[in-house]
């Protein structure tokens, strides 16, 4: 339980009483000032000891954000920041103890809601065991009340429309996913997709439009039996693709997902939460979803944690895969997640403080398969002392690996390192 704050003028950071001498003018001037300024009514106290007079200023809890001037700041650490945009919004939505997508839709009723996506729902849900006993005979208001998605004037809140809306664009015109394709640059838009419609079958929709229009299925066997996996790993990618939907600002535009032929890259518009800073988000950390309803119809149907653990899984299921680890950024007001397939990109390379002999070399075994100390001489045109340096630096840094033993049968593959 939070407790009333005490601020205390004429003692010192040791906490020895220094005195104060104008009190009789601070006794009259603080209560007046913090009532213009804040709007709160504190209680102002005097206090004496040993003969040296200071003053004790008791302020409440608040059950409402306390504006300076009508500035509204948020202490992180020992920084004080102003809170602007959507990061007020959410601070404002969380102290009143609500979120974005409680609010009510005005004109949307239950004609808007889309039958399937509720019947999708509810499998899932009793699948998962996250839902109550017989919520699948409930009617459809009954439901809606159960799980708080309808107000008691049978108002349908926000988060109710985006996840079974059947047309939630009427209500949210960026609540759609973009793809699009690219090619050797971001001016090279070859071909691209939207996927318009309810939220919570959005996932699988994205997921399979990926696989018939713009991911590779590469074939392996295993015995007799085929094996077709996604060049990424798809636990992975529809996990970022289900964090990316639930928390989303849909205030703001679209979410993104760029494909190249070597990475993708997936934008989702909504800052992190302040007290999740981006150095801690692939550590483990708690769950701040920004839309508690729809965080918790997704939990409810088994397809999301309520521990935070999203990044964390996104990150094993890279690592299984011997994949370089996706590299998250906070750009353009939202989080941008790129997962790559290789790190044996020449932009990536030149970061590694490689030399030009050594990223050619590297790009011409991402090509040919292998290389042996005679090819790294020849395309670099340099002596075999200076290549087997130059090879064995490679080696050391776990980029190359070598094969065979030393002499004509020796040469190097791709590494495995992130």
């Amino acid at each position: 339980m939070l407790r009333a704050v005490k601020i205390y003028i004429g003692i010192d950071d040791k906490g020895m009483v220094t005195g104060v001498d104008d009190y009789k003018k601070l006794m009259d001037d603080l209560p007046n000032k913090i009532v213009n300024h804040l709007g709160l009514v504190v209680d102002v106290n005097l206090h004496e000891k040993e003969g040296k007079r200071y003053i004790e200023v008791v302020v409440p809890v608040s059950t409402v954000p306390i504006s300076y001037h009508g500035i509204y700041h948020y202490r992180s650490g020992s920084t004080k920041q102003e809170l602007k945009g959507i990061a007020l919004q959410d601070f404002l939505y969380k102290k009143l103890g609500r979120t974005w997508d409680d609010t009510i839709v005005d004109g949307a009723t239950l004609q808007d809601i889309n039958e399937s996506a509720i019947t999708s729902f509810l499998k899932a849900s009793i699948k998962s065991g996250r839902i109550y006993h017989n919520a699948d005979e409930d009617d459809l208001l009954t439901l809606l009340q159960n799980l708080d998605l309808i107000t008691p004037e049978s108002k349908l809140r926000a988060a109710t429309v985006l996840l079974f809306g059947k047309r939630p664009q009427r209500y949210f015109i960026h609540s759609y996913f973009k793809i699009g394709k690219f090619g050797a640059s971001d001016a090279d838009l070859q071909f691209q997709d939207t996927v318009e419609g309810n939220i919570f079958e959005m996932v699988d929709r994205v997921m399979q439009l990926l696989k018939d229009r713009y991911l590779i299925s590469p074939i392996s066997y295993e015995g007799i039996q085929r094996i077709e996996k996604l060049e990424y790993p798809e636990a992975a990618l529809r996990e970022a693709i289900l964090n990316a939907i639930v928390h989303k600002d849909y205030t703001d535009t679209t979410i993104q997902l760029s494909v190249y032929d070597d990475k993708l890259i997936l934008w989702n518009p909504g800052k992190l939460p302040v007290d999740i800073p981006l150095e801690r988000l692939t550590k483990k950390h708690p769950s701040r979803p920004r839309n508690k309803h729809i965080a918790e119809a997704f939990f409810r149907a088994g397809y999301i944690e309520s521990w935070g653990r999203g990044i964390e899984k996104i990150l094993t299921a890279f690592q299984q895969a011997g994949m370089p680890e996706p590299i998250f950024e906070e750009s353009w007001g939202g989080l941008m997640v790129t997962f790559r397939k290789d790190i044996y990109t020449e932009e990536y390379l030149q970061n590694l403080n490689l030399s030009k002999r050594q990223i050619k070399a590297l790009l011409y075994v991402k090509k040919q398969g292998e290389l042996t100390n005679a090819n790294y001489q020849a395309i670099n045109e340099i002596s075999k002392p200076v290549a087997t340096r130059d090879l064995t630096d490679l080696v050391n840094r776990g980029l190359i690996v070598k094969v065979g033993s030393t002499g004509k049968g020796t040469k190097y593959v791709l590494g495995s390192i992130s």
